[in-house]
């Protein structure tokens, strides 16, 4: 039988930590992405779920103002064309970073 050798003690997992850390940023020439990282199947997901969310809003609300105005196809379709803005707007933010920080934008300088 062969022995296994026993693995280090839990109370030297900083130390071992920091030495991975060290090792793998030696490794790479290149910085970590700022901001959160999306694979590409939950990129998907989120850009369809965005879209399909804001055209049930709109024409939700659309329909809702239809049955209390008494103007039954004219709001529907109003939201439908607003949620599509909406949802398309919330897929451009998504695609170009700008929905994963507060205030879906960077400051270009100066103090407000």
């Amino acid at each position: 039988m062969v022995e296994q050798e026993t693995p280090e003690p839990r109370s030297d997992l900083e130390e071992r930590l920091r030495r991975f850390r060290q090792h793998r940023s030696a490794d790479s020439d290149q910085p970590a992405p700022a901001g959160p990282s999306h694979g590409g199947l939950g990129l998907a997901m989120r850009i369809g779920v965005e879209l399909v969310a804001a055209l049930i809003i709109g024409v939700g609300l659309g329909y809702l103002l239809d049955g209390w105005l008494g103007t039954m196809p004219l709001m529907s379709l109003l939201g439908f064309f607003f949620g599509a803005a909406a949802g398309m707007l919330n897929v451009y933010r998504t695609a170009t970073g700008r929905g994963s920080a507060i205030g879906f934008g960077r400051r270009t300088g100066g103090d407000r």
